[in-house]
């Protein structure tokens, strides 16, 4: 599994950790990303939207507050949740542990 770390993602704060469960070649075509990422306390996946394609994350630890176009709600082990194409969506790490959550985007 590849990990990277990116800084600002998409204007975020601090940085996101990306492990990539799956390589390009094993999604086959069909999706764009399938990763356990990764936000530190103080951390933010910033605010981006979704062209052609849709994206889906599924908590695992952690708390978070979830933007779903600009409507906000907390997030916590167990939730999922889904932005459809032409949507946007942002994720920031409101606890004092790790928010860690599983990322599928699939394209089409």
């Amino acid at each position: 599994m590849k990990t990277e770390r990116i800084d600002n993602m998409c204007g975020g704060e601090g940085h996101v950790i990306i492990r990539r469960v799956l390589d390009e070649s094993q999604l086959n075509g069909k999706c764009g990303l399938y990763a356990e990422v990764t936000l530190e306390p103080g951390c933010s996946l910033g605010f981006h939207e979704h062209h052609g394609e849709s994206e889906t994350y599924y908590i695992l630890s952690g708390k978070g507050i979830y933007s779903d176009n600009g409507n906000l709600r907390m997030v916590r082990p167990g939730d999922v949740t889904f932005t459809p194409d032409g949507k946007g969506h942002a994720l920031t790490n409101s606890g004092d542990e790790d928010l860690v959550f599983m990322a599928l985007i699939i394209l089409g």
